[in-house]
């Protein structure tokens, strides 16, 4: 599971998030949302070891991410799929991550084969199109077979089919008992797909909880109307008080 206790980041005199708390459970997917700058990816990265929080902890499967011995063998990543060597072809970029993980050489067929992409796998990913370059991410979150996916707009790029596909994926790990933490734009996805959700605005979480407990008490509104009503408030506080970022 991933746990996160009063979690804080400040960039000089910008609070980028403020005691964020909240637990993803072990067969759940999590939605993540918020509005552009509301520090969705600041916490993401302290989850993942890649910003030190000023306060507060994150942990992934009980320990810090970067305390564990093999973090891809527990925790899949897929936080910038453009983040990848160009110059190399998807069959060698796997190859590399199975190596690296201390997975077979077959694994790297094996999710290639999973997100679509085994025909492609002998080009150079410079070729790919930005909806193949998530496939291959989404490849090198699995490549380990981690019991943690934590993703940071898996579906952009990717045409309703490819959407549609990203979903039957992320609900068959869950309930097979893994646990997703899912940042994403699409609300209408998130509500399709997700069990729990996480809202933040203005570096504070505003809404934490069951997906439908959430739309229930908000009168059965829709996830875009409930995700507008909650930002649209918190911007307004942060309006207020200018040290928390925006």
């Amino acid at each position: 599971m991933i746990a996160i206790e009063n979690l804080t980041k400040r960039y000089g005199p910008v609070i980028a998030v403020d005691s964020v708390s909240f637990t993803c459970p072990p067969g759940t997917i999590t939605g993540f949302l918020g509005p552009n700058g509301a520090g969705k990816s600041t916490t993401l990265r302290m989850i993942t070891g890649l910003a030190r929080p000023d306060a507060g902890h994150a942990t992934v499967a009980g320990r810090p991410f970067a305390e564990l011995p093999r973090p891809a063998r527990v925790a899949g990543t897929l936080l910038d799929a453009s983040a990848m060597h160009a110059g190399r072809t998807g069959k060698m970029t796997m190859h590399i991550a199975a190596i690296m993980t201390g997975m077979p050489a077959a694994r790297a067929d094996q999710v290639l084969a999973a997100v679509g992409l085994t025909s492609a796998a002998g080009r150079r990913v410079g070729t790919y199109s930005l909806g193949m370059r998530q496939r291959l991410g989404l490849a090198l979150a699995l490549i380990g077979e981690p019991s943690v996916l934590i993703l940071d707009e898996p579906a952009t790029g990717l045409d309703p089919e490819g959407i549609a596909w990203l979903r039957g994926l992320l609900r068959d790990f869950a309930d097979r008992g893994g646990t997703v933490l899912l940042s994403s734009h699409l609300l209408a996805e998130v509500q399709a797909i997700a069990d729990y959700l996480v809202v933040i605005s203005a570096g504070k979480a505003v809404a934490a909880g069951a997906l439908a407990d959430l739309l229930a008490a908000a009168g059965g509104a829709t996830l875009e109307e409930l995700f507008l009503r909650l930002t649209i408030h918190a911007d307004t506080a942060a309006a207020e008080n200018p040290e928390v970022a925006r």
